[in-house]
């Protein structure tokens, strides 16, 4: 059996002791440290929320700038793109005047040369006929009738075509 004595009085005593002291200086601190350290864990956590918030509001800012200027540079894109088209229809036309006005050119230089060539053949014809006429004329009429003959002539090729030209 358990034997009651003044030995068991002293230790419960100085267990007693030893909780209250325990309790005092020990108990209490690490509470208190055990506490700070939570306040500390859950301000780190509340800090880490916090900074997750700003990182994602920053992230969702970046992308919208990345968005902004994507949309920019296709902007621009387009923008180039347009501007080449007009360019180029701006050449084309250009070059379309040109062959047109080269044509027109060339249509007035023929027939600027195809009336000299005209002329030239009329006055050659002239000059032939002249010299024929002159030569069956001269032994039947006289200088006058030679005249009119030949000015009749001239006047006959002016209102008539010569081959394909018009006099």
């Amino acid at each position: 059996m358990i034997d009651i004595n003044s030995t068991l009085w002293a230790q419960i005593l100085n267990f007693l002791i030893l909780v209250v002291l325990l309790r005092a200086f020990a108990y209490k601190p690490i509470v208190k440290m055990l506490q700070e350290r939570r306040a500390k864990i859950e301000m780190s956590l509340a800090k880490a929320d916090e900074d997750v918030e700003k990182a994602a509001a920053l992230k969702k800012e970046y992308q919208d700038q990345l968005d902004g200027a994507r949309l920019k540079a296709q902007g621009i894109l387009d923008s180039a793109s347009r501007q080449a088209d007009e360019e180029r229809e701006q050449s084309v036309e250009k070059t379309k005047r040109e062959i047109e006005q080269m044509k027109k050119s060339a249509q007035e230089e023929i027939e600027r040369e195809r009336r000299a060539a005209a002329e030239e053949l009329r006055s050659q014809v002239v000059a032939l006929s002249m010299a024929a006429a002159s030569k069956v004329i001269q032994k039947n009429l006289d200088e006058k009738a030679n005249e009119h003959l030949i000015a009749e002539f001239a006047e006959r090729l002016g209102q008539e075509k010569l081959g394909d030209f018009p006099c």
